[in-house]
């Protein structure tokens, strides 16, 4: 005889639109809870499953289930078993059917999948040659076309997958890969108003450069766009000076020479410094960096900086480029892919 919580989640099933929707908000509720959470994943095998099919129903049952499956994708354990189960797939099918109306919960239950690595693999469609890097396309696309102007900016966390994406090499090769042009698309939102998506891009741009000492050439292809990226946050909110600017390219000199908004989020400026450090441990690196007049702005806002982490961000690059700013002695600096 089958208990409660092997009745409820029967109910999800039901041929009764009311039965399934009572059910399925029974669920979420139950999500919401350690302990609830806990009672359903004893019962993984059989809620995960019936959980996904109700992604594809109507709004007042499609929103309940996919904020239980946010829920629970939240757990390590209980995400490996979606993957296994190939929910990315079938979240990536109903997020891009016409007159979906669960978008952002949809692209928060990838950002969930995408924190492991099997969540990224299934992502990329490693598996399959012929569609390779068709879903992580597909997103960038949203990410890079969707508008962040209002306050519901569903593709906003599609940053945060990115972020992912570019913590496993296979993914860096993806959006390095020029005939791609993913970074390319990018980068461009790191104008966006919207401090998530900026987050999303720096943190991204950050993890590509890891592969500078392979890929360095395919970095610097998008220059135009990507030294703009790194420099600007970390540049101080000082209106440079002619003689400073006639150095540097149009794109920089000409947003240098004025007055602007500073990047207040010193996550954001760690990042590109790590970012900038990672693309000057090369030598063609170093060398384009001096040919915008890195070190003179960043030199510049070294002496603005006031955050003690920033600070050590900028010293990692004054360890290569010591004439730029003064440099604390003994400094030993250490990066992973975050």
């Amino acid at each position: 005889m089958a208990n409660e919580m092997e009745e409820l989640i029967g109910f999800l099933s039901s041929p009764s639109p009311q039965v399934k929707k009572v059910a399925v908000d029974i669920v979420r509720g139950l999500t919401g809870s350690e302990d609830g959470l806990q009672s359903l994943a004893s019962y993984s095998e059989t809620v995960l499953p019936s959980l996904c099919r109700l992604l594809g129903e109507k709004k007042d049952v499609s929103e309940p289930a996919a904020e239980a499956l946010v829920n629970l994708s939240q757990n390590s354990d209980l995400a490996a078993k979606m993957i296994e189960m190939g929910i990315i797939k079938a979240t990536m099918e109903i997020l891009y059917k016409q007159g979906c109306e669960i978008t952002g919960l949809l692209v928060m239950l990838l950002v969930n999948l995408t924190q492991l690595d099997a969540g990224v693999e299934s992502l990329l469609q490693l598996e399959d040659d012929k569609v390779q890097g068709l879903y992580v396309m597909k997103l960038v696309r949203s990410f890079c076309t969707s508008s962040n102007e209002n306050k519901d900016d569903p593709f906003g966390h599609v940053g945060s997958i990115l972020v992912n994406v570019s913590k496993n090499k296979a993914g860096r090769v993806l959006l390095l890969d020029p005939k791609r042009g993913l970074l390319k698309q990018i980068i461009r939102q790191f104008d966006s108003t919207s401090l998530l998506r900026k987050k999303g891009v720096s943190g991204t741009i950050r993890n590509c450069c890891f592969e500078a000492d392979n890929q360095l050439q395919n970095l610097l292809l998008i220059s135009e766009f990507l030294w703009p990226a790194l420099l600007l946050p970390v540049a101080g909110n000082k209106v440079y000076s002619e003689q400073d600017t006639s150095k540097m390219p149009l794109e920089l000199g000409s947003a240098l020479s004025i007055e602007r908004e500073p990047v207040t989020d010193p996550e954001i400026r760690i990042q590109v410094l790590e970012a900038i450090y990672l693309i000057i441990l090369q030598g063609a690196g170093r060398r384009a960096f001096w040919s915008v007049n890195g070190p003179r702005i960043l030199q510049i806002g070294y002496e603005e900086e006031e955050d003690p982490k920033v600070m050590r961000s900028y010293e990692q690059i004054g360890s290569l480029v010591p004439a730029s700013f003064p440099l604390p002695c003994n400094i030993t600096f250490y990066l992973t892919t975050s």
